[in-house]
């Protein structure tokens, strides 16, 4: 079995482009003596540093904030706000309870990624949530990465 491993460049400009579409050309070239090959364009996803600092502020939320009776994760925190921000659909589970239907932040692209961010801080914000020292660090960041 032949490992996947997936190449990726970001284009900003033509003179990139131009460069960019040789490099594809090239790999794509070579990984064919190993079968076919499949090219995909798409917007960049969110980073790992992005990623990191959605976890201080689900945790910050998840310590303060009752939702309907209960305390819930920062992973469950992820799965209502990430459902929040998309609309998501909740379909009946096969042994009971309900399913979201919805969006995986590890697909997210940076501008998608960046508006839960800002979701979730507003989220906090109109429930009395008060931000460690490491969230408002992270939304600084995120606010100012641009």
């Amino acid at each position: 079995m032949t490992k996947r491993r997936e190449l990726a460049k970001v284009v900003k400009t033509n003179d990139e482009l131009r460069f960019a579409l040789r490099w594809a050309q090239e790999m794509a070239g070579k990984a064919l003596a190993a079968g076919p090959v499949q090219i995909t364009l798409g917007r960049q996803r969110r980073s790992l540093d992005q990623n990191a600092k959605l976890w201080p502020m689900l945790t910050d939320i998840s310590r303060q904030v009752d939702w309907y009776g209960q305390k819930l994760t920062p992973e469950d925190w992820k799965h209502v706000l990430t459902a929040g921000l998309k609309k998501q659909r909740a379909v009946p589970g096969i042994d009971g309870g309900f399913v979201v239907l919805g969006l995986s932040t590890s697909r997210m692209t940076k501008e998608v990624f960046s508006q839960l961010i800002e979701l979730i801080f507003a989220f906090g914000s109109e429930h009395g949530v008060e931000w460690s020292d490491q969230s408002n660090q992270n939304l600084y960041d995120l606010r100012n990465a641009a």
